[in-house]
C-alpha cells in the first residue's frame, strides 16, 4: 500500500486526504499466505494481552494452530481484510504489526454494511507515535471502498488503552456484550 515517513513534531499535520503523519517508518500492505508464520505470534500476543484484561478471554492451548487457520481463512475470504505492517530501515522486511477486519451486513440498520476491526496489534516500539492512527486511516479507506458505511472496533471492555485510542479517533460505544461462565 504505502510507506509512511517520519516527520518532526513541528511538521506534523492534521489528518488529511493523504492520511495522518506518522513519526515512525512503517509499510502497510495486504497480507499474503507467506506472511502467516510471522503474523501468528503477533496475533497471539494480542490475544494474551486480552486475557490479562478478562479471564473469560483465556487463550486456548491450541491457539497457535487456530490463529494459523483463522488467518488462512481470512486471506481467502472476500469479506475479510488482513494487513501486514512492515518496518523499514533496520526493520525492513520484518512484520511489526497485524490488522484484521471484515465487512459485515447490518440487516436492521443503515448504513447496511459495517467495517469491523477484529484485531489491531503493533509491537511496542511502534506504539504511541501515530502508527495506529495511520493504520486506522488506511483500514477505513479500504473498508469504505468495499461498501462499509460505519467502522466499529471489537476489544475487551476493560482495555483502557484501546478505549483511549478509539475515543481519540472519534469512536464511541454503541453496543455492549455481557458474558458469564456456564
Amino acid at each position: 500500500m504505502t510507506t509512511q515517513k517520519a516527520k518532526p513534531d513541528a511538521e506534523r499535520s492534521e489528518p488529511n486526504k493523504g492520511g495522518p503523519s506518522v513519526p515512525v517508518y512503517i509499510h502497510l500492505r495486504p497480507a499474503r499466505a507467506s506472511d502467516v508464520a510471522q503474523l501468528v505470534p503477533l496475533l497471539l500476543r494480542l490475544k494474551r494481552l486480552n486475557e490479562e484484561f478478562d479471564p473469560l478471554l483465556k487463550v486456548r492451548p491450541d491457539a497457535e494452530e487456530r490463529a494459523t487457520e483463522v488467518l488462512m481463512n481470512d486471506l481467502a475470504d472476500r469479506e475479510a481484510t488482513v494487513f501486514a505492517v512492515e518496518g523499514v530501515g533496520a526493520d525492513k522486511g520484518k512484520i511489526v504489526g497485524v490488522v484484521r477486519a471484515r465487512v459485515r451486513e447490518r440487516p436492521f440498520y443503515a448504513p447496511e454494511k459495517e467495517g469491523v476491526i477484529l484485531d489491531i496489534y503493533l509491537l511496542p516500539l511502534y506504539r504511541r507515535k501515530g502508527a495506529g492512527e495511520y493504520l486506522l486511516h488506511q483500514l477505513s479507506r479500504a473498508l469504505k471502498a468495499r461498501g462499509a458505511g460505519v467502522l466499529t472496533a471489537e476489544f475487551p471492555v476493560q482495555n483502557e488503552i484501546a478505549i483511549r485510542f478509539y475515543t481519540k479517533q472519534g469512536f464511541r460505544p454503541i453496543t455492549t456484550l455481557h458474558a458469564r461462565m456456564m
